[in-house]
């Protein structure tokens, strides 16, 4: 997966997001649905966004961007900001 596509990927998911947001409003779906699928949501969003910088990361560094991997959200989940 290249760069464009990972962020192709992480606005599908930004969209999802306001999607859920907006039908819990509206009340087509419970507060319950929507934390659970919302955390499901951020979990890939996460990962798609250190996915990319991974990539960019290599790239700066003159290696493969193509070598990096996604990493499983437990790990990417317990990084400090």
């Amino acid at each position: 997966m290249d760069d464009q596509q990972i962020l192709v990927q992480i606005n599908e998911l930004v969209d999802e997001e306001h999607r859920l947001r907006d039908q819990l409003q509206r009340g087509e779906i419970s507060t319950d649905e929507e934390r659970a699928r919302l955390s499901s949501l951020e979990k890939s969003l996460d990962q798609c966004w250190d996915l990319l910088r991974q990539r960019r990361a290599r790239e700066d560094a003159g290696q493969d961007p193509d070598s990096a991997e996604t990493r499983p959200a437990e790990e990417v989940e317990r990084y400090l900001q």
